[in-house]
């Protein structure tokens, strides 16, 4: 009884059932004294883990009292079962001994193909498998007439020099496989063919049509120098650089020289015009120099603040210090930035050493309205409250920083707050900005961090209202 699972119609009776695996009992035995019936294997199983007592009544069991039951074992095999195969669609019952011998016709059943490929199939699948699939299948070419394995014909499909295919290149030919090398090499009309000029493959009918268009390809110069071969890639360069009948212009042209002449008779023009070359290249020059200058204005426009507030870092403080000290009044001007956009312009200037009364002893602060580019737009006097601050660079996380800070509104009547004129620049000295003369002193500055890896920063902001800023 080999080990399926068997698909009784019935359920097996309780006498049938092995009381160890709960499964009809294969090849069963009985224990003598007491009558208990297992499966051999289920018996031998369990008294091979040392333990010699009946499985049911823990009786002491002697091997000796342990027979087969062939009656009980007729009977079992006598059962009605499904073929093992039933969910997969095969319909046949019988008595459980009758399935060894319906596995031999059985559709379902799973066997080896007959001629050794290794393959396992259901027998309804085998004529399918050994007519198309099985490697070991005997096949005989359709073309040349050779026979082979399947394998082996899988192998040859695609190389039979006897086969009818088409040429590769797409020419529209047919011929046996083993006649194509040769039309392909020679006879093609879409084969490749290099250009015995430039080397690039090219289909053959198309090459004629290259050479018109090739780079490489040997022209004349169209100024008739005689240089003989020019590749027409090189031409245009061979007329700029080497040709010696091209004609070229001035290399003043920039400056303004319209003259054009052979290559070879720029240098009697160079000589016989250098008096009005010089003449050129000056007017060229200040011409470059104005447009520098509107440049540099442009730049300097663009990098300014528009916010309304100017942070003004002053490094290499000590020796900006001794500088102010050794010249008299020395006037130290910031970055020009704007109120608001399109709004006043403005700069602060410091005098590290102090001016007025701070002078030796303060540093003092101004701030002054420059001429900007929207002041036609613009209400006049200035008059929006100003605030000057110098920064505590101390870590907040350490201590809060002391900021110094001062504010005031401007004097309309102060000359500096009034429109200014367009002569007006931020190094004009003879106008003094409005500020503090003793904005902070020399001993104050040193008691915290106001300077800091040898930099102080100096802030300004204007108080604009938020209807002007929109």
């Amino acid at each position: 009884m080999p080990g399926f699972d068997y698909k009784f119609l019935e359920k097996p009776k309780r006498r049938f059932q092995c009381p160890l695996c709960s499964k009809a009992m294969r090849e069963p035995v009985q224990v003598s004294t007491c009558g208990h019936r297992f499966c051999d294997t289920c018996l031998q199983e369990f008294l091979s883990e040392g333990v010699f007592k009946c499985p049911e009544d823990q009786l002491p069991l002697d091997y000796a009292k342990i027979y087969p039951d062939p009656e009980l074992e007729q009977q079992i095999l006598a059962l009605p079962i499904r073929c093992i195969h039933s969910e997969e669609g095969c319909r046949w019952t019988g008595q459980m001994k009758q399935l060894q011998s319906h596995f031999s016709t059985c559709a379902f059943n799973v066997i080896p193909c007959p001629n050794r490929c290794s393959v396992k199939l259901t027998r309804r699948d085998l004529p399918e498998h050994l007519q198309h699939d099985c490697p070991k299948r005997k096949v005989k070419c359709e073309f040349c007439g050779s026979e082979f394995t399947g394998e082996a014909y899988e192998n040859h499909q695609g190389i039979c020099p006897q086969e009818s295919v088409y040429c590769e290149n797409k020419c529209g030919a047919r011929m046996m496989r083993r006649l194509l090398s040769q039309h392909t090499m020679t006879e093609c009309p879409k084969r490749t063919q290099p250009c015995k000029y430039c080397g690039k493959e090219f289909v053959y009918d198309t090459i004629q049509n290259h050479q018109y268009h090739c780079p490489r390809f040997p022209v004349q110069c169209p100024n008739q120098c005689g240089t003989p071969n020019i590749a027409r890639e090189d031409l245009a360069n061979h007329v700029k650089e080497s040709c010696g009948s091209a004609l070229v212009l001035c290399p003043f042209k920039e400056a303004g020289c319209k003259h054009r002449c052979p290559k070879m008779a720029v240098g009697r023009h160079l000589e016989e015009s250098t008096k009005s070359h010089l003449t050129m290249m000056c007017n060229l020059v200040g011409r470059q120099r104005q447009e520098i200058m509107e440049l540099r204005r442009e730049m300097e426009e663009l990098s300014v603040s528009h916010d309304g507030v100017l942070i003004w870092k002053l490094t290499d403080y000590s020796r900006k210090l001794q500088e102010a000290k050794l010249r008299n009044n020395h006037e130290f001007f910031s970055p020009p930035f704007y109120t608001h956009r399109y709004g006043y312009k403005l700069q602060v200037s410091a005098f590290l050493n102090g001016n007025g009364s701070g002078e030796g002893s303060h540093l003092s602060i101004y701030i002054r309205v420059l001429p900007g580019e929207y002041d036609s737009l613009l209400e006049w006097p200035f008059s929006y409250k100003v605030t000057f601050s110098i920064l505590d660079q101390s870590d907040p996380s350490l201590s809060k920083p002391q900021h110094i800070t001062e504010t005031f509104n401007p004097d309309p009547n102060w000359k500096n707050f009034q429109k200014p004129c367009s002569s007006r620049n931020s190094l004009d000295e003879s106008t003094l900005g409005f500020g503090y003369p003793k904005f902070i002193s020399h001993e104050e500055i040193k008691k915290r961090n106001y300077i800091r890896d040898n930099s102080i920063f100096l802030k300004a902001s204007i108080e604009i209202p938020q209807k002007i800023m929109a």
